[in-house]
């Protein structure tokens, strides 16, 4: 029987590149394959690009509310496996659709994402691939300070910043991120706050 996959990590872990060279090895045998990535992610347009220079245009654009069982549903013909990147943009209901055509169509589903946003609060669909996946992987990265990185913090031109919306894409408005570790990305918002409340004092 197929699976549904969760394979999570921090920002700079390579999710993007183990997708693609996925991709890559099923397309080399001759397989077909769908990649799909959320609208709301606008990096790369219509294109999965990965920090090494790698990228792909998808197959389709996951719309906000759209059902995913339906359009599957109608495009899955001599499909292989199918491919979800930045998944932690679905909705639970998206998830539960991709499981849905796992279970009917026997055919896997390997979903991509992070599992938290900059101030560490889970974004829509990773809980609920954490839920009903059956299968869970972390993919590991390190802080700059050797330790494993299990937290994304968010720098606006080049300062970190712990205010703001939950969707800021990697790339725009002078948006960054860094992986940290638990101990260096509290250092850095306990700095931040202490900041922040010492010009409030001022003003």
């Amino acid at each position: 029987m197929s699976k549904l996959y969760f394979r999570y990590g921090a920002m700079n872990c390579g999710k993007t590149t183990a997708l693609l060279q996925s991709v890559h090895n099923y397309e080399s045998r001759g397989m077909r394959v769908l990649v799909l990535k959320p609208l709301v992610d606008t990096k790369g347009n219509k294109n999965i690009t990965s920090r090494i220079g790698l990228e792909r245009e998808v197959d389709h654009l996951i719309k906000n509310n759209e059902n995913l069982y339906d359009y599957l549903s109608k495009n899955i013909e001599d499909v292989s496996c199918i491919f979800v990147d930045e998944a932690q943009f679905l909705n639970p209901k998206q998830v539960d659709q991709l499981l849905l055509i796992v279970v009917d169509y026997d055919i896997p589903i390997i979903c991509y994402g992070l599992r938290t946003d900059f101030n560490g609060v889970a974004f829509p669909g990773s809980p609920r691939l954490l839920e009903i996946a059956h299968t869970i992987e972390e993919l590991k990265t390190v802080c700059y300070c050797g330790n494993k990185a299990t937290f994304n913090a968010r720098l606006v031109n080049g300062k970190f910043t712990f205010d703001g919306d939950q969707l800021a894409i990697d790339g725009e408005d002078n948006v960054t991120y860094e992986s940290l570790c638990a101990k260096c990305y509290f250092d850095k918002k306990r700095k931040y706050l202490k900041l922040k409340n010492n010009l409030k004092k001022d003003s």
